[in-house]
């Protein structure tokens, strides 16, 4: 099937699923884009839908005459373990009929407190209750992969900033701070080496993972930019947005209390370890096959820093 003709189906729009859009977009391939509302902020020629990934028979259709899909969907954050693997079998399933590769989007949530840099050979020992979920489902796309049901690969991601990136760690408790000169919230101990992903180099990492026969049936970890630790990171934030820089630390027993009122906060809870200790990420193994495209981390803060002030109105 040529790519001129066939299509290539990225479900979610949230800030990942855009991201893909973008890079096939790039490349002048033919997109339709899935998602509960059918509206999207997709660049022209698009092709945007409204549907239930859930249901097999739908997501059959969506898929037809696909050369890859991307699972980039999700369900609301505290509703993971009873959601999202009943979402990402309906996605398989449209993929498998469509003989399409499926190219799934993850974090690192399976590994649990690895105690070391992660790379992708490490067992899946996670506690948390969305850390078991996501090894599941990982382990499930993997199954399937080498069942011959669907032609698999899988692209992992810590937590991510850019365009779009709202609800995130460094997201909008920290970017908008920065541009107005208020104090930013971030999590845990600011003075630890934290790795965090550029969303648009997540984007093509899993554009380039559907390129490449090489990168079915494995794991991948997609590139980063250096990592420095929460702090720094911050106070590039700051320098770039012209203003001192201030910022405060957020622990378990603030995120409790939220978790009072706010769902999401509440299950941050679980997955503090991450901010607690070292969390490093390499990417080694994808940067061998794909070269290593990580957008420095000063350019890519300047793009996220320009989205904000246009998304908040923020003259420069």
């Amino acid at each position: 099937m040529s790519n001129a003709h066939s299509v290539h189906v990225v479900f979610g729009a949230g800030p990942l699923g855009l991201a893909v859009v973008r890079a096939l977009v790039q490349r002048g391939r033919r997109v339709r884009l899935i998602n509960r509302s059918g509206q999207a902020p997709a660049p022209a020629g698009v092709e945007v839908m409204a549907a239930d990934a859930t249901v097999a028979e739908v997501t059959r259709g969506l898929c037809q005459g696909a050369t890859a899909v991307f699972q980039c969907a999700q369900p609301p954050y505290h509703q993971w373990p009873e959601l999202f693997p009943r979402l990402q079998a309906g996605i398989l399933a449209g993929a498998a009929a469509s003989g399409a590769k499926l190219i799934a989007g993850e974090n690192l949530y399976m590994y649990g407190d690895a105690g070391r840099p992660l790379t992708e050979d490490l067992p899946h020992r996670a506690s948390t209750r969305k850390g078991r979920t996501r090894a599941q489902m990982a382990e499930t796309l993997l199954a399937a992969h080498h069942a011959g049901t669907v032609r698999v690969s899988i692209g992992r991601a810590s937590d991510f900033f850019g365009p779009g990136v709202l609800d995130s760690v460094m997201g909008d408790r920290v970017f908008p701070a920065a541009l107005q000169g208020r104090k930013a919230s971030a999590f845990g101990n600011l003075d630890l080496p934290h790795t965090y992903t550029f969303i648009d180099d997540f984007g093509e990492a899993l554009v380039r993972l559907s390129e490449r026969e090489e990168a079915l049936g494995q794991v991948w970890h997609v590139p980063n930019a250096e990592t420095v630790t929460t702090r720094a990171f911050i106070d590039m934030v700051f320098a770039e947005a012209g203003h001192p820089s201030r910022m405060s630390g957020m622990g378990k027993t603030m995120l409790r209390l939220g978790g009072l009122f706010i769902p999401p906060a509440r299950e941050m809870v679980e997955m503090m370890y991450e901010f607690e200790k070292p969390f490093v990420v390499d990417h080694g193994k994808y940067a061998k096959l794909f070269g290593n495209h990580a957008t420095p981390l000063r350019a890519a803060i300047r793009q996220t820093l320009a989205w904000y002030r246009d998304h908040l109105h923020i003259k420069n």
